[in-house]
């Protein structure tokens, strides 16, 4: 069941860290692999896949939250995006219907989990 309270959110989201490095790109026409994600935009589809599937470009580490978060909570993505910023770690979101995956820069990745695992401890 999907949780909504933010103190039982926070020390439940056991940040994941995905091993490989992921690339967003503005993709034209059939894609030849499978995307973590797109979003259709006015410019154009933005694809967010393997940095291997794009052919290169700037690198990005996924982190997933595994609590299985409601789309409804209220505070998660605040707490999350404080605890980032303050380490001066920038951060994108896309929330998934059961979690939320953070892309940071990859050469920031190991503090983003630090301070995602001590926010959790908080």
């Amino acid at each position: 069941m999907a949780e909504r309270d933010l103190a039982v959110l926070l020390r439940g989201m056991e940040p994941a860290l995905h091993p490989e490095p992921y690339g967003f790109a503005v993709w034209e026409g059939a894609l030849p692999f499978q995307p973590f994600a797109t979003v259709a935009e006015v410019e154009g589809l933005t694809v967010v896949a393997a940095l291997a599937d794009l052919g290169g470009g700037e690198a990005w580490a996924r982190i997933s939250l595994t609590v299985h978060s409601d789309l409804a909570a209220v505070g998660l993505t605040a707490a999350f995006a404080t605890a980032l910023a303050a380490e001066g770690i920038s951060c994108n979101v896309i929330a998934g219907v059961h979690h939320d995956h953070l892309f940071v820069q990859w050469d920031r990745r190991e503090a983003a989990m630090a301070a995602l695992q001590e926010l959790s401890r908080a």
